[in-house]
């Protein structure tokens, strides 16, 4: 089965109590049981839903996985991993990552006595130099945020089954119809399904995927007891909005080309950060483990100054200013002072981060529409 018709179809059937061609929304706390024990599966809803059941399995089918669990955030999922982790324990993580996981680890779990590294995986020799025998997990982010920076899935996995780690990788940007983790040998899968999966800007999300029966129970327990679980309602629409997920990633990787090709020639553009670039750095790796290079772009203009980019961001219309990413409406936004406003400034630049970095989510407009705007904000 094909990835458009596993995403309307798989893991989904008609209704059998009425023959709704759409799953129900199971809009119900408990479930009665005909004796203590004696049930169809359902006991209490934070613990498992129908309708969750059958998004979980939908998205564990996109990303070639045989488990799938779902939750309240893209957060709650990342943090179900480290869950499994004990004190003493070490990560190495993608140096560029996401704000929220960098905050996550270093605010949160640290605390705890877990350590974090974090290292340029765009070399994986970094990763060998950096593992220790208290490493237990890898912490991947491909293309990451907001740099797009590529990493080698297939042989940072390499390096991680060689020590004994689990691979863990963030999916988000990419999605599962761009990318697949699980393929390519790492252990786990993560997305905030906020973002491209839903696509629609109206849920909170996230989701886990792994084809390892003991990794999965894990989740599982974390799962039922932490108790960060999405409701019904939200499942639902996210089962609506995966429905297109292939139409909406073809329009968003055809307007992303666009687009990054026109602030690559643009006069007051310096820098333009987007993997399909002949260039941009491992774009041989991005050729080999994606299928396409996505709408996610950021760019510095040649006056590099964050008056100058405060000035440009001021100046969209089309493009809103607003967190997150991946809906079908065009966003731009500041890391510097949203998504990675957690993250200490020096380590902000180390990264190739300034102030100035603008970062757009490419919608699914008519691409001269969205030109525009670019040509009149950059002006």
């Amino acid at each position: 089965m094909k990835f458009g018709t596993k995403a309307l179809h798989a893991g989904i059937e008609p209704d059998p109590s009425t023959g709704a061609i759409m799953t129900p929304i199971f809009q119900t706390s408990t479930y009665v049981q005909e004796g203590p024990g004696i049930h169809k599966g359902y006991e209490y809803a934070r613990t498992k839903n129908p309708t969750r059941t059958v998004l979980e399995n939908n998205i564990a089918a996109l990303e070639n996985a045989k488990f799938g669990r779902c939750f309240a955030s893209g957060m709650s999922a990342t943090e179900t991993v480290i869950k499994t982790l004990l004190p003493g324990h070490e990560v190495i993580c993608t140096g560029d990552l996401y704000g929220g996981s960098f905050r996550l680890f270093t605010k949160v779990f640290e605390q705890f006595g877990i350590k974090f590294t974090f290292v340029n995986m765009k070399d994986p020799k970094n990763v060998e130099d950096a593992i220790t025998d208290k490493t237990k997990l890898l912490w991947v982010e491909t293309p990451t945020n907001p740099m797009m920076s590529i990493i080698d899935i297939e042989a940072i996995s390499k390096i991680g089954n060689k020590h004994g780690a689990k691979v863990a990788v963030d999916n988000t940007f990419a999605s599962p119809y761009l990318q697949n983790p699980l393929d390519l040998g790492a252990d786990i899968v993560m997305h905030s399904v906020t973002k491209y999966i839903a696509g629609h800007s109206d849920v909170i999300m996230g989701f886990l995927g792994t084809n390892d029966p003991k990794v999965d129970e894990q989740f599982g327990f974390i799962q039922k007891s932490s108790g960060a679980i999405p409701g019904p309602q939200d499942c639902f629409l996210v089962l609506r909005g995966i429905k297109t997920l292939h139409l909406r990633m073809q329009r968003h990787c055809e307007n992303g080309k666009i687009v990054a090709n026109y602030l690559k020639k643009h006069p007051n553009v310096d820098k333009v950060f987007w993997p399909g670039f002949e260039d941009h750095p491992n774009h041989d790796i991005a050729k080999k483990q994606m299928r396409g290079f996505g709408g996610m772009i950021s760019f510095i203009q040649k006056e590099d100054t964050i008056e100058k980019a405060n000035e440009t961001l001021r100046k969209f219309k089309l493009f809103s200013l607003a967190e997150s990413l991946g809906g079908v409406e065009s966003l731009v936004g500041h890391p510097a002072t949203m998504t990675h406003a957690s993250i200490p400034k020096e380590q902000r630049i180390q990264r190739g981060l300034t102030d100035s970095l603008i970062r757009l989510s490419v919608g699914i407009e008519d691409i001269d529409d969205l030109i525009a705007d670019l040509e009149q904000a950059i002006k």
